[in-house]
């Protein structure tokens, strides 16, 4: 109990690996005891997503679900299990959605359960069904922040923003210093408005944060960091660098790109272009090195395109932005994947290939993503576009649609 209470801390790694303990304490207690050796196996599912996407951990998530099932082939949390580890250790989405459907018939008032089929839709581009049943998770557990955060996820990528942020009201209720919820009111304000002082306010709550362990201080810095881009403070973001990881967690978006990338992405605002060089030069060896733990991370090979890119290695750029879209591509992941075109986007518009980095955002413009006009108003990562008139063509276009 004490474990599955540490369990819903889904973005503090501290307390996930203390509730790692926790399980094995556990599993030694009472080596037939199914449920617990379920929810040991969903922890090291969500820690795979999340953290670290290593083969041991897939494995190990995925030894515990078949063990449970061993133990209580009927049992719904086992099969929960299973399904998490299908959808977070090999993206099978068909496999995982039978796996959670079947939990759900033994938990059918469990609200973790329909936010696994409403994050699985998604996935699978079904907007519709799976934002009905984030909703309904909400409705059964309208306490739980991360149901909340996850509803407004779906209308923000639908750009339903009325939706989006009264729902994140709802959660800044319930935590009103939660970090995450922060994070998405702003770039739910930027997305819609472009409305920096959102972001000033979001700050402010981010600096005001106590920081009790070394994975919190890493959040709130990468936090900072992406509050200080969109307001362009190059100054403070310099200063603030030190605070951030060398080796971002997995489940930082292909926008951050790193310590040293944000580094050289600030000194090079600042017309500092030796200094820019080499902070690239250590962004690109610690995606070589990142890419050698995990070859087939999308993320990764999205940041180093963009690392590469800034160094002028026009061929290298586009080979790496163009494998991880083939890694991680729309028509297989409807919701992770408009990221990783985004980020090819912007590896172009780096690249000064203006008329292709316009292209592609068109086409995220089109359909669900997380590209909207205000938003590319106002982050400067698009500024290389901004004085192309067919990029402000396609602004004037989609705005209007809007």
């Amino acid at each position: 109990m004490h474990a599955r209470n540490l369990q819903s801390a889904y973005e503090d790694f501290g307390k996930l690996k203390e509730c790692e303990q926790l399980y094995e304490r556990a599993i030694q207690l009472d080596p037939k005891y199914a449920v617990a050796v379920s929810r040991y196996s969903q922890l090291q599912s969500w820690i795979v997503h999340t953290f670290e996407a290593t083969p041991e951990r897939r494995e190990k998530a995925r030894t515990l679900a078949e063990r449970a099932l061993q133990l209580e082939p009927d049992l719904p949390e086992a099969h929960l299990a299973l399904g998490f580890s299908h959808y977070y250790g090999d993206n099978n989405y068909e496999g995982a959605l039978r796996e959670v459907e079947i939990a759900q018939r033994g938990l059918p008032n469990e609200a973790e359960v329909y936010r696994g089929i409403g994050a699985i839709q998604r996935r699978q581009g079904k907007w519709l069904v799976s934002t009905a049943n984030l909703e309904k998770a909400v409705d059964l557990n309208p306490q739980d922040t991360w149901a909340l955060q996850n509803l407004a996820f779906n209308y923000q990528v639908l750009r339903n923003f009325g939706a989006a942020n009264k729902i994140m009201a709802r959660a800044l209720e319930v935590d009103p210093k939660g970090l995450g919820l922060w994070e998405v009111k702003a770039s739910l304000a930027i997305d819609e408005k472009g409305d920096l002082s959102v972001v000033e306010n979001a700050l402010a709550t981010i600096n005001s944060l106590p920081a009790n362990s070394s994975e919190q201080k890493t959040e709130i810095a990468i936090a900072r960091a992406n509050m200080l881009v969109l307001l362009r403070k190059y100054g403070e973001l310099l200063q603030a660098a030190d605070s951030l990881p060398d080796n971002p967690p997995h489940n930082v978006p292909p926008a951050f790109g790193g310590k040293y990338y944000v580094i050289g992405f600030a000194q090079q605002a600042l017309n500092d272009s030796v200094g820019a060089r080499m902070a690239f030069l250590k962004a690109k060896d610690v995606a070589s090195a990142q890419l050698k733990q995990s070859p087939d991370d999308a993320r990764v090979h999205a940041q180093l395109a963009k690392v590469l890119a800034c160094l002028g290695e026009k061929d290298a750029a586009l080979l790496e932005a163009q494998r991880a879209r083939e890694l991680l591509p729309e028509n297989k992941d409807a919701f992770g994947g408009p990221e990783i075109t985004a980020a090819a986007a912007q590896v172009h518009a780096i690249l000064g290939n203006n008329a292709d980095a316009v292209k592609i955002l068109e086409e995220l413009l089109s359909r669900p993503s997380w590209i909207t006009v205000e938003g590319l108003k106002a982050d400067p990562v698009w500024d290389p576009l901004r004085n192309d008139p067919r990029f402000q063509a396609l602004l004037r276009k989609y705005g209007r649609k809007g």
